[in-house]
């Protein structure tokens, strides 16, 4: 019996504890329970961690500010209603697809078959210029010039590297003949890395439309799978699954919407 009642007062103390209040703010009790799982969590997350006063007084100033703003209507907000719908689609992610991005596994073979047609390429090039809000005519001028530069680079008999420090307007590749390193596919932007991918080691091409400009290429090097960088490449078959992922479920939850499109309205 004596056994019976200890283990009672034990559970009894410690459901107490639980719901015993650290601290009230206006009509928020915060329970020791609420203080403990909130502290470890963040305890295990950094290095080093508040003290139990100082993560205390964040809990404080958080629920200070939270009723703050409901007191003000802040829930009615457009940014806030945005964030909190943000918020919903990654809870949604989460919950729908998390496990299954976890399991996601990436194989040597995998990863030797995306690179045979996604390889590490090293070009120079020389950049002609021109501006985000470039007028048509702007365009058309550089086009023109960089027309110009092409034909030159095709008849001249300097090395490219000093036909780059003449015409080129990237002044960080300038002073290195137009050397821009090792890139890949997820480095460079799509017009340039399709134009390069079918170029041969020393061929020279004119020119590539990029939102920097028009490009002039020398293609300089095409680096072997063993020499890569597998990192990067494992990076990238991750994300294509993970894509492939999220595209079936998507095509499966748009089925149960009625959606129209009208993309002529964005031209």
């Amino acid at each position: 019996m004596k056994l019976v009642i200890s283990i009672l007062l034990l559970i009894s103390s410690n459901v107490y504890a639980q719901q015993e209040v650290v601290a009230q703010v206006g009509k928020k009790n915060i329970t020791v329970q609420e203080f403990t799982k909130k502290y470890n969590e963040i305890r295990s997350q950094t290095i080093n961690p508040p003290t139990k006063e100082q993560f205390l007084e964040d809990l404080i100033r958080y629920e200070v500010g939270v009723q703050e703003a409901e007191k003000r209507g802040l829930e009615k907000d457009p940014i806030v209603q945005d964030r909190f719908k943000q918020e919903l689609y990654k809870a949604l992610l989460e919950k729908e697809l998390g496990q299954r991005v976890q399991k996601i596994t990436v194989s040597d073979n995998e990863m030797k078959s995306w690179y045979a047609n996604n390889p590490e390429l090293r070009t120079s090039h020389i950049l002609i210029e021109y501006k985000a809000d470039a007028t048509p005519q702007q365009v058309a001028e550089a086009r023109k010039r960089a027309t110009e530069i092409l034909n030159e680079v095709k008849k001249s008999k300097r090395p490219f590297e000093e036909l780059v420090k003449l015409y080129s307007d990237d002044a960080l590749s300038k002073q290195a003949g137009g050397d821009i390193g090792w890139q890949s596919r997820v480095t460079l932007v799509p017009n340039y890395y399709e134009a390069i991918s079918t170029m041969k080691v020393g061929e020279i091409k004119g020119l590539i439309d990029s939102q920097f400009g028009f490009h002039i290429v020398k293609l300089t090097g095409r680096r072997s799978y063993n020499n890569a960088n597998k990192r990067q490449i494992r990076a990238a078959v991750f994300d294509e699954k993970r894509r492939a992922i999220f595209n079936n479920y998507f095509e499966k939850l748009k089925k149960s919407y009625s959606i129209k499109e009208n993309k002529s309205a964005l031209k």
